[in-house]
């Protein structure tokens, strides 16, 4: 087999792994790991730690960040170490595509917050935690984690240039286009007044 369809073949078996690893609902399973319900049914019916907040479990909320955010981590670090950069920046893409679009909940999941930040930090931790502060600085000022995440995605394609890591730049523009697309909802009730604040029940 050529060398040109075996690394073609290598990507999309990376893609793939990066889509299922991403698209395993971690919210879902923690808040019926924990009692909480189902999550489809409380708030906004996301799945990610935001909405797990709403449950009021606090622990609960923390594991699906940090479940979440470690996927998109992990997808991208593994294909990196088995299978190079190139690699891992798909496999890193698929499991954000996975997280905001599984396979399992009619493509029907999260925002991805949490998942491209885990991506961001095993991309280039410089930049990753760069991102995090402007999650924090948009969160707390505005009390909205809808407007954390709209700050750190829209900063990230200039962190990743300005700290030196330019060869993510492409995959930054990309998570930030599907961050945006999947709070088209939230930036209209931002513009509108009406976005729940951070810990409101919706």
């Amino acid at each position: 087999m050529p060398m040109i369809e075996t690394s073609l073949m290598l990507l999309l078996l990376w893609a793939v792994m990066g889509y299922l690893l991403g698209s395993v609902p971690f919210g879902i399973v923690v808040a019926r790991v924990m009692g909480l319900g189902n999550l489809r049914e409380i708030g906004s019916g996301n799945i990610g730690a935001t909405n797990v907040l709403r449950t009021g479990s606090k622990p609960a909320a923390a594991a699906t960040l940090i479940l979440d955010a470690g996927k998109g981590a992990l997808a991208l670090l593994l294909a990196r170490h088995f299978a190079g950069e190139d690699a891992a920046q798909i496999a890193a893409f698929a499991a954000m595509v996975g997280h905001c679009f599984p396979v399992w909940l009619k493509f029907e999941g999260g925002k991805g917050v949490a998942t491209f930040l885990g991506i961001l930090i095993a991309l280039a931790w410089p930049v990753g935690l760069a991102a995090c502060l402007a999650w924090l600085i948009g969160a707390g000022l505005s009390r909205m984690s809808s407007m954390g995440g709209l700050l750190s995605a829209a900063a990230s394609s200039i962190l990743v240039v300005l700290m030196g890591y330019g060869t993510g730049y492409l995959l930054c523009v990309l998570l930030t286009v599907i961050i945006f697309w999947r709070h088209r909802a939230n930036i209209a009730r931002i513009r509108a007044g009406t976005e729940p604040k951070i810990g409101q029940k919706k």
